[in-house]
């Protein structure tokens, strides 16, 4: 089943930290059932300035061009999303970035990877597949 991953996870995986092996094993299902995960571009964006920022641009082009080589397909954001992802933002207290990975995860009726705290406030709304330490 195909999923949507919030920059968070990507975050975790590339900086080594809590969780990164549950969202490998996820990106390894993904390359085997040929199922690719789903990424907004404004997700993949915030992936690269989160990296540009904390180890500089040339990691951050590392990175997403290792992104370009897994089974994660990065969707381009339409007036449709981002509708989705506005109203998301009018109601809930979340950043803009993810609420577009929620948006994605809306209109696609799929789950959302994360391990993001603040999509908390979209469990009633959103099916979402938490990544714990």
């Amino acid at each position: 089943m195909t999923k949507v991953l919030d920059s968070w996870a990507l975050l975790a995986f590339f900086q080594d930290e809590s969780g990164a092996g549950e969202v490998e094993n996820l990106l390894l299902k993904a390359e085997e059932t040929a199922t690719p995960l789903l990424m907004s571009v404004v997700n993949w964006g915030e992936v690269w300035y989160c990296i540009a920022r904390a180890k500089g641009e040339s990691t951050a082009e590392r990175y997403v061009s290792e992104i370009d080589q897994m089974a994660v397909e990065i969707l381009p954001v339409d007036r449709y999303v981002t509708r989705i992802a506005a109203a998301l933002k009018a109601k809930h207290r979340l950043s803009y970035a993810d609420c577009f990975a929620a948006a994605l995860a809306k209109q696609r009726r799929v789950e959302l990877i994360t391990g993001d705290k603040e999509f908390r406030a979209l469990e009633g709304e959103l099916r979402i597949h938490w990544i714990r330490p």
